[in-house]
């Protein structure tokens, strides 16, 4: 039987998206998101808001592999948002990541081009905690003075990816990072170093 999406399609996609949105203009603070869902194993309730509030038929979606490997995922997915899901990292829009700890590299997600920045992916993350005031320092547009967040799991040299991946600016990837009733953003344009 397939899961439920939003019991109030509207409201609820409206708080999500506010909730992101927020997270992504503010990096380093952890805001709310309250995701009354009950998708599929293993898609958590956060990416899975995440997920109905920002893809559509136009925006591909690229799944982990233990999330590729449940076919009920897909098929919430595909009936709850449209997305057309892809294998290549490359050619999604949104990327959803249960395993942070064995993402691919940012390198191998579409960083947009000069005259579409906006053609870039943006990697959704499900990680067990996301804290402020410690971890990762992060710099840049959005933050008085400098941040400091702590998401884990992370994959080994992920500060250093995200230090490419600023180089690179205005092209780069997103990433928007949930945790259990909790997100925070970390867009191209903020600067990362380790602690």
């Amino acid at each position: 039987m397939l899961a439920p999406g939003f019991a109030d399609p509207v409201h609820d996609a409206q708080g999500t998206f506010r909730a992101v949105m927020d997270a992504l203009a503010r990096p380093g603070r952890v805001r709310a998101l309250v995701a009354a869902l009950a998708p599929p194993a293993p898609l958590t309730p956060e990416l899975a808001a995440v997920a109905l509030t920002l893809t559509d038929a136009d925006t591909p979606v690229w799944l982990d592999p233990v999330l590729a490997a449940a076919p009920e995922v897909a098929e919430f997915l595909r009936f709850h948002t449209g997305a057309p899901l892809t294998g290549d990292p490359a050619a999604a829009a949104f990327a959803l990541v249960r395993e942070p700890a064995r993402c691919p590299p940012l390198s191998r997600f579409a960083p947009g081009t000069p005259a579409y920045p906006d053609t870039a992916t943006t990697l959704v993350l499900a990680l067990d905690a996301v804290a402020e005031g410690e971890g990762l320092h992060l710099s840049g547009p959005g933050i008085r003075g400098t941040a400091r967040i702590a998401p884990a799991p992370l994959p080994d040299g992920f500060a250093a990816q995200l230090a490419e991946n600023r180089a690179a600016f205005p092209l780069g990837v997103d990433l928007i990072l949930t945790a259990p009733g909790r997100v925070a953003g970390l867009p191209r344009s903020t600067t990362v170093t380790e602690a």
